[in-house]
């Protein structure tokens, strides 16, 4: 009997315990994943000191949640196939059990001094949410002008804070309240530095921003529209936004970006000519 006592208080012990972690837990980190294999491990590495990882997974067919398992990562979920970015990051949210919740992309990673930064402002802060800068790396070559830096993105915010997440595309956080900007930068390993793995991505993201223009009832395109289009995001990364001063990689990935706005308006062009047959 006395055997039978002391395994009961010490399973309300275990229980107090459990709920005393939960009301400390301070931070949850969402990471999205689909097909990350070759990149998901060092995303997890740069964020093993935080107290919850959550990962919300789109389907991978490869390696990534063995990858996501070895590391410890219990906190798994799968989205709806038809989800979007924005309803994948609620479902992130909705699972973790942090006070203050940090969205990191599998391409990005979180350093020491991001990590001490985070740590500070989330003990005492009168912000509802935090705007990290960004350093981009595309090409394998980190770039400073042509609009990659400082490159702020809004991911570190209260979950008491945060109502939804909007948008199929660059999707951003609705936030209650004030935010602040962090000195201290994520580094974003875009397109994983492979012009082959940025054209599917670009064939990819096109469909969805040109969809977006055609259900705006964006006007007919042609000629003159795509000219303009595609100058003005030349002259707006390559002078305007100084890319040339990265060098070549700097003026690549200027005319690059004319060649995602002439794919998404081509795409654009052909829902509308498709859209007269019906």
């Amino acid at each position: 009997m006395a055997e039978k006592g002391n395994f009961g208080l010490l399973q309300r012990k275990f229980r107090k315990r459990i709920l005393e972690m939960k009301k400390e837990l301070k931070l949850s980190v969402i990471i999205l994943t689909k097909n990350e294999e070759d990149i998901i491990g060092d995303c997890l590495e740069s964020v093993k000191w935080a107290p919850e990882v959550v990962v919300v997974d789109h389907y991978s067919t490869d390696q990534t949640l063995k990858i996501v398992k070895e590391h410890g990562i219990n906190k798994i979920y799968v989205a709806d196939e038809k989800s979007s970015f924005s309803e994948r990051r609620d479902l992130g949210a909705q699972k973790a059990q942090g006070e203050w919740l940090l969205y990191v992309d599998a391409d990005e990673r979180v350093t020491p001094v991001l990590r001490k930064e985070v740590e500070e402002v989330i003990k005492d802060s009168n912000f509802s949410a935090y705007a990290i800068p960004r350093r981009n790396v595309r090409l394998t070559k980190e770039l400073h002008f042509g609009g990659w830096w400082p490159d702020y993105v809004l991911r570190l915010m209260r979950k008491d804070k945060l109502k939804t997440w909007k948008g199929d595309l660059h999707e951003q956080p609705e936030i209650e309240g004030e935010t602040g900007y962090l000195k201290e930068a994520l580094v974003h390993f875009s397109h994983r530095g492979s012009l082959e793995h940025k054209f599917k991505n670009t064939i990819n993201w096109s469909k969805i921003e040109a969809q977006k223009m055609f259900d705006a009832g964006h006007p007919p395109m042609n000629v003159k529209r795509f000219v303009s289009a595609m100058f003005r995001e030349f002259y707006k990364r390559a002078v305007k936004l100084q890319a040339f001063r990265d060098g070549t990689e700097g003026i690549i990935e200027a005319f690059y970006q004319v060649f995602s706005v002439f794919i998404s308006y081509a795409r654009l062009w052909e829902m509308q000519i498709e859209s007269k047959k019906k």
